[in-house]
């Protein structure tokens, strides 16, 4: 099967050479970003040829843990390298205790290094080089079809015989039914039993230049939180899963990413490119206390003014859950609604 190819926009000679400073500059600020993490848990030395890694950055997800790592364990994530910035609530404890964890902590402001992006660029630089690398919050878990019974290798594998450098993925938000806060939630436990209902659209998607990353939009927080101000509602694309190259940086989150020609790895929804989803599980019962507290830190927004009454809206406990809600029953139907493309890798032999 021929690799569907996406024509990302054309750009003058000037704007390509701006962005390859771009890249120069991102690359140099997160290898100096590196004096800024202190090392509690150096393993990489285990870190085997053709391994897969793991990259995260996280404050305080103690509650998620148990089943992050199951999952992606499950999924053949063989190491993680994992940045925790100032968590109290036992996360760093727990972190400690993982065999298959390289750890590094900080107090430095996440916002002031790039939302943790310039910590884990510096780490890629140094322990991903040459292998496939996974970026990922902790509120994020990946998904493809058949991840069920076929592992992130067989995959790898796959999308580099295709002459794929990575794998997009669309961020879907979960959510309960009923006031936000009110269930609860067992940390060994499956976050979709809690969180099992998505929308199923609209998703709009557009791309950007000069960067060709794609942008998009929509889904159950648009609808909740942003319905009056829909240019801020959040961005829904992702490159998480990359044949890392010491020359690549991201440059917002994992939703782009240089040279620009990663960007042409995702085409969205209803698009023709292999891709996942990021099953996000921000909706889980302590979202209500979380977003007080993260209103005050205001380190998750470029300009977090902006954000404040998307705070509140989340504090105030709304109901997410409508008639159109689609209850989550696993990544075939997601497929179904074209919110994740199996492509080729549908016909290989598992």
């Amino acid at each position: 099967m021929t690799p569907v190819s996406v024509q990302l926009p054309r750009i003058s000679p000037a704007q390509k050479y701006r962005l390859r400073w771009k890249r120069r500059r991102l690359l140099w600020q997160s290898w100096r970003s590196r004096h800024q993490l202190t090392c509690l848990q150096n393993r990489t030395s285990d870190i085997q040829r053709g391994g897969i890694l793991a990259f995260t950055a996280l404050r305080n997800e103690l509650d998620r843990l148990p089943w992050f790592f199951r999952h992606y364990r499950a999924l053949g994530i063989d190491h993680f390298l994992i940045v925790d910035n100032g968590s109290d609530d036992g996360s760093t404890e727990f972190l400690s205790q993982q065999s298959d964890v390289s750890l590094w902590y900080t107090q430095v402001s996440y916002r002031a290094a790039r939302f943790g992006l310039d910590w884990l660029t510096s780490l890629q630089i140094r322990y991903g080089h040459g292998h496939w690398c996974l970026t990922v919050d902790a509120d994020e878990l990946l998904i493809y079809a058949h991840h069920d019974t076929r592992v992130l290798q067989d995959l790898t594998r796959w999308l580099e015989e295709q002459g794929r450098a990575g794998f997009g993925a669309l961020m879907l938000d979960l959510y309960p039914k009923g006031p936000l806060g009110s269930q609860t939630h067992d940390p060994e436990s499956d976050p979709t039993e809690t969180l099992n209902w998505f929308d199923a659209g609209p998703y709009r998607a557009q791309r950007q230049t000069p960067m060709g990353n794609l942008w998009v939009q929509g889904g159950a927080r648009e609808r909740v939180f942003f319905a009056n101000t829909r240019q801020r509602s959040p961005t829904l694309n992702k490159i998480p899963l990359v044949k890392w190259s010491r020359r690549y940086a991201y440059v917002n989150s994992t939703h782009s990413a240089l040279p620009r020609r990663l960007n042409a790895l995702y085409d969205g929804p209803n698009g023709d490119t292999p891709s996942g989803v990021l099953l996000h599980t921000k909706f889980l019962p302590e979202i209500t206390t979380k977003s007080r507290i993260e209103k005050q830190r205001r380190q998750h927004f470029h300009d977090p003014d902006q954000f404040q009454t998307y705070y509140d809206g989340i504090i105030a406990q709304p109901d997410m859950w409508t008639d159109q809600s689609e209850a989550y029953t696993g990544w075939l139907k997601l497929q179904q609604l074209g919110l994740m493309n199996a492509g080729g890798w549908s016909d290989q032999k598992g």
